[in-house]
């Protein structure tokens, strides 16, 4: 899921174990790598997003630690390495790394980790963390720490709790942060100009039940921009109230700037699970666009209640279908078709924030999404944003804590799901819950009608949609002679160039595709071993040469096999 990060003439990247190469940008021979020695037993998941760079000024080139790159482990340790050699900084922590579950409390390995690369900013680096989801409703808490970036020692930390609580402190006056409130996962944005961080945070958990929460909630699914020096609140804007669907926020706040009242406005964008998109003044928070609160479908599980109005905004249109029309069900088949629209009607179906319960919830978009972790990318010489799509549906059942011990077969909502749903724990609370991230025919393709995933463009100017294709097929996905379908379930992100060409994989289809990003005409595609889940990235040599890269490892959620691929494509000098 990495992007590749370049630096001077070094291509730095790492791997789901956290292994960190550095590698000759042009033939992609390894210089050296970094090993963290990971504990790999007992994890919830194996990813890196990307790694992080950073020169010390007060060095010469020459010197130890002069460059350093930065990461996280799913060990929750943020490491600090030399650029030249991938040896860590011994000044920074305990021999480069620093212990991120310091004041977590006590939790098993298991619930907590970091993925997503730190952000750096005015000599300060900040992270953010995972939580597993929906075994307890006792988990470490979702707070935000700045390191001074040579030491490694703490400068501040927010934690995610209401305006009128303060943290706790131990005896020492160590921080004891609070527990079970929203984290963020995904990754940090800094605007040094501003001297401001924005946070991308989740929900509070667990994902489908939210009746114990108070005072857990006030950031939760929010976008939060915070003072760089002093980590404290400057505004927030939460896109889910009382996020019930695992509709947290996933993607990193992306930065745009437009002129309007001949001022230039300082903005971001935020995409979502709900495939929404939220353009907000990224001094103040408020919408460039108006948003407006909008009544949604009530009628919580007991012990529970659901926000009466959502809000929606006005531009851009949402980026995908949010009602699953259950007439419009798809199949291969007669018969696979009516399997899903039989099912669709034996469940709540009442369109986006639909609540979850007990005879069984439709949630679409999914929690996939709608958008997820890859983010937009943003054409700054024509305004335009461009992003990728999932047009899918989740199933979710919530059941009585006398009954979660029941086996699956029995639970389930029908025989067909049994194979696509898992049961989540939620201890502590009153319910666990069935999740099937996808709602899939007996043959295996979702049962949402095509295309399952496109991309769009919007009109950052205007908040106008600019246009809409599907992104992929179904090859790799359906057997043959199925390939024809448009449209297929991606993860990863799009990057652009100044020349007007998107760059995307993130499909199930073992392709990298390029677009004309003004018409979203597919211009080229490039088959690859597996579906390349992550961002692809590109860069010019001294000679004028283009390279585009991206990691193609596969993905569970998508069905792509594993692999461990970095794959490097180039045109000619000058064309």
């Amino acid at each position: 899921q990495a992007t590749p990060l370049l630096v001077d003439d070094t291509l730095f990247y790492c791997t789901s174990y956290n292994r960190v190469f550095a590698l000759n940008p042009e033939t992609g021979e390894e210089k050296w790598v970094f090993d963290p020695k990971l504990k790999k037993d007992g994890r919830a998941i194996l990813a890196c997003r990307g790694l992080s760079s950073w020169k010390d000024k007060t060095k010469l080139p020459s010197d130890s630690c002069y460059h350093r790159i930065m990461g996280v482990t799913i060990d929750a340790e943020l490491f600090s390495i030399d650029g030249k050699n991938g040896k860590p900084c011994e000044g920074f922590g305990n021999s480069g790394r620093v212990n991120l579950r310091e004041g977590l409390g006590e939790h098993p390995a298991l619930y907590y980790w970091s993925t997503s690369p730190p952000a750096i900013i005015n000599e300060k680096i900040v992270v953010g963390g995972s939580v597993i989801d929906n075994l307890s409703i006792d988990i470490p808490g979702g707070v935000v720490r700045a390191f001074d970036i040579r030491s490694g020692k703490l400068v501040w930390y927010w934690d995610p709790i209401p305006p009128n609580e303060a943290t706790i402190l131990d005896d020492n006056g160590n921080p004891l942060y609070r527990r079970g409130t929203a984290n963020v996962w995904s990754i940090i944005s800094a605007d040094p100009d501003l001297n401001m961080v924005y946070l991308p945070t989740g929900n509070a958990s667990p994902d489908y039940y939210g009746g114990h929460r108070e005072g857990l909630e006030e950031y939760s699914s929010s976008v939060v921009a915070l003072n760089a020096d002093t980590g404290k609140l400057v505004w927030s804007f939460q896109t889910v109230h009382h996020d019930i669907w695992d509709y947290d926020v996933p993607s990193q706040p992306t930065f745009y700037e437009f002129q309007r009242d001949e001022k230039i406005i300082k903005a971001l964008a935020q995409t979502t699970k709900t495939g929404l998109t939220f353009l907000l003044n990224r001094e103040t928070g408020e919408p460039i666009f108006p948003i407006e609160e909008r009544e949604v479908p009530q009628g919580a599980i007991e012990g529970d209640y659901v926000s009466k109005t959502q809000p929606f905004p006005t531009k851009p249109a949402p980026l995908n279908p949010t009602y699953f029309d259950p007439d419009k069900a798809f199949g291969f088949t007669f018969w696979d078709r009516g399997h899903c629209r039989r099912t669709a009607k034996k469940l709540r179906n009442e369109g986006l924030f639909t609540p979850p319960s007990l005879q069984g919830s439709i949630h679409y978009p999914s929690g996939v999404g709608g958008n997820n972790w890859g983010g937009p990318a943003v054409d700054s010489k024509r305004n335009i944003m461009v992003v990728n799509t999932n047009n899918m549906a989740s199933l979710i059942v919530m059941i009585p804590r006398e009954d979660c011990t029941k086996p699956l077969e029995e639970l389930s909502i029908n025989k067909n799901q049994v194979r696509f749903t898992n049961i989540e724990s939620n201890e502590g609370a009153p319910y666990c819950n069935l999740r099937s991230m996808g709602f899939f025919s007996p043959l295996g393709v979702p049962c949402t009608e095509p295309p399952w995933g496109t991309l769009t463009a919007v009109d950052l100017n205007t908040g106008e949609h600019l246009w809409n294709v599907p992104l992929g097929t179904s090859k790799d996905l359906a057997p043959f002679p199925f390939w024809w379908i448009k449209g297929a379930p991606n993860m990863g992100g799009p990057t652009v160039t100044s020349s007007g060409v998107t760059f995307i994989g993130a499909t199930s289809d073992h392709y990298l595709r390029a677009f004309n990003t003004e018409t979203g005409e597919e211009i080229a595609k490039f088959r690859l071993p597996t579906g390349a889940h992550a961002t692809p990235m590109t860069y010019t040599n001294k000679e004028g040469k283009q390279f585009v890269v991206i990691a193609a490892g596969g993905h569970w959620a998508i069905g792509t096999p594993a692999s461990d691929h970095l794959i490097a494509f180039a045109l000619p000098k000058n064309k």
